[in-house]
């Protein structure tokens, strides 16, 4: 790998450790169910990057498979809580 390379994975990886930190203040702080949702999957796409450009800083594609696989379930996972959302909120709705 080029110096030029090294350094540029190095500093994507330094900006998506700090876009999960601010992911998480966001799932932490809240203030409504959708802010909430919305961090987490920041959060995990955050951990996709994070695993491509740790396999290709350490020459090591086994850990494409798995951010691969934390991909597919973190789009089912927030198509599950999307619905939990709506039907909460369509539940608060009909009780006026």
């Amino acid at each position: 790998m080029t110096a030029f390379l090294d350094a540029v994975v190095t500093g994507g990886l330094a900006l998506v450790v700090l876009a999960l930190a601010m992911a998480f203040v966001r799932l932490w702080r809240g203030p409504s169910l959708p802010d909430r949702v919305v961090a987490l999957d920041m959060m995990t796409m955050a951990m996709v990057a994070f695993g491509g450009l740790a396999a290709i800083r350490f020459d090591t594609p086994q850990v494409l498979d798995v951010s691969l696989v934390l991909a597919l379930v973190a789009f089912l996972a927030t198509v599950a809580l999307a619905r939990f959302a709506e039907r909460n909120v369509a539940g608060e709705d009909n009780n006026d």
